[in-house]
């Protein structure tokens, strides 16, 4: 086979690499769903956090009797805290307050008690966004007492910090398992697909350079799943393919050497048919009676030596199409085989009605029939009937003999050349002529049934518009 050898990609640009390539993308982009709402939680325990240390240094107030301490505990207890002001509030007792002397002036407000999903996620990544420095009032209950409501006054930048440490932290550890997980995943892949799907396809790169060679064909592995089943459905398309080759390339070779010796069996027929036509000039009634058979007969074997090459050829016989009645060829047909309905030996039924007509070459559909009540007979039949009824779109023509019938191994391969044949010495080609002979009219050639109690072909032919009406001449005239 001709074309340009194909070549398998490298690591780096084929499959191997994109799947790599794949698993790390999707990998951070699952990070990037994992890390928004845990940084959104990061921001809320952070801040709760605050506001547990911020209910802690007030409890340093209660231990005093007017619940005031001096000011310079006071802003010890709110640098550990890391608060302006702390405000507490208990149910039906008065508020305790932290505050410095200046606090600054609150930009934000935030009560823990409020927040949802998706808007913890959005406040956080709108603190991440911040350049500057804000003071932010963070109120809600106490992690340590649920009944205690704090308010705290705090800086934004040290939880914003905080928050970007994390992120770091995030960021290197999806970094790591994502490298991990497509590490893992790119083996896997790497082990169960991309091996041996660039193993099958290298195999078909060389099958395709010598598809002939038996050693091409690739050996199945046993897996049983997807790549398994498309390694032994592959191994079988090759198997066949090479066969079908192998029958083309024979096939071809008959084909070149009957193209060669036509032209001298050609001049041989015709020297006969010079022969016979002097035989018509004898006056005598035996040689009258039978010379007309004898032309006939010779008319059909030239034709016949051009009509084989036909077959050997790619393009489809090309029929002359004609309307005729049927029945007559019919009778040509089973003298042509030796079979006039007579008692003993086998049996031509000609069971066609005077008023069917079909649409054909003559010729052509002289051939169909006689390749068809040939291998009836070959096969053991001692009666072949053949019927035919005009439907709406064209004729219908059953074939039927009472032969033993056709072994299952060869309705698997019924119309193909070198295959079809059950008999020995039999090279299957008249079934293959047939069919191509049918196709080449549009219609078909099908096996309608076949068992112990015979076998029945149908031939269907289309109707042909304005096809031309031919006088009842033998075929070949």
């Amino acid at each position: 086979m001709s074309g340009k050898k194909l070549t398998l990609p490298s690591p780096v640009k084929g499959l191997s690499a994109r799947l790599l390539v794949l698993t790390v993308f999707f990998v951070m982009v699952a990070e990037v769903l994992i890390y928004a709402p845990s940084v959104g939680r990061f921001r809320l325990a952070y801040l709760q956090e605050r506001i547990a240390a911020a209910h802690l240094a007030t409890l340093a107030l209660e231990a005093t009797p007017d619940n005031m301490v001096n000011r310079e505990l006071e802003n010890e207890l709110l640098d550990h805290a890391g608060a302006y002001a702390i405000t507490l509030h208990r149910r039906d007792q008065p508020k305790v307050m932290l505050v410095r002397d200046a606090p600054a002036a609150v930009e934000a407000t935030y009560d823990l008690r409020k927040g949802t999903f998706f808007g913890l996620i959005g406040e956080a990544f709108f603190a991440l966004a911040q350049s500057d420095n804000r003071v932010l009032r963070v109120c809600g209950n106490s992690p340590k007492d649920p009944r205690v409501f704090v308010e705290v006054v705090l800086d934004e930048t040290p939880m914003r910090v905080a928050m970007y440490d994390y992120s770091e932290r995030i960021l290197a550890l999806s970094i790591v398992i994502s490298l991990m997980t497509a590490s893992l995943v790119y083996l896997s892949l790497q082990w169960l697909m991309v091996y041996p799907i660039r193993r099958m396809t290298e195999n078909m790169t060389r099958f395709r350079e010598d598809p002939e060679d038996a050693a091409k064909v690739i050996v199945p592995s046993r897996r049983s799943d997807e790549i398994g089943i498309a390694q032994r459905v592959l191994a079988d398309m090759e198997t066949g393919l090479r066969a079908a080759l192998r029958h083309k390339t024979r096939l071809a070779a008959v084909g070149t050497a009957v193209t060669k010796i036509n032209h001298d069996l050609r001049n041989i027929l015709t020297t006969a048919q010079l022969v016979s036509d002097r035989l018509a000039n004898i006056d005598d009634p035996e040689v009258k009676r039978i010379a007309p058979t004898l032309l006939s007969s010779i008319d059909r074997a030239v034709n016949l030596c051009v009509r084989t090459v036909d077959f050997t050829r790619e393009e489809p016989p090309r029929p002359d199409v004609s309307r005729f009645p049927l029945r007559p060829l019919v009778d040509d047909a089973g003298v042509a085989l030796g079979l006039p309905a007579a008692e003993g030996g086998a049996v031509w039924d000609n069971a066609v009605g005077e008023d069917v007509q079909a649409d054909a070459d003559r010729d052509q559909l002289f051939r169909v029939l006689v390749n068809l009540g040939q291998n009836a007979v070959e096969a053991g039949a001692k009666q072949v009937r053949v019927t035919a009824k005009a439907v709406d779109d064209g004729v219908a023509i059953e074939i039927a003999d009472d032969g033993p019938g056709l072994p299952p191994a060869v309705r698997d391969k019924l119309f193909q050349p070198f295959a079809a044949s059950s008999k020995a010495g039999g090279t299957g080609l008249g079934l293959a002529i047939a069919h191509d002979l049918v196709r080449a009219h549009s219609g078909n050639l099908t096996l309608v049934e076949s068992s112990s109690e015979g076998t029945v072909f149908r031939v269907w032919l289309p109707e042909v518009k304005g096809a031309a009406t031919t006088p009842n001449a033998k075929p070949g005239s």
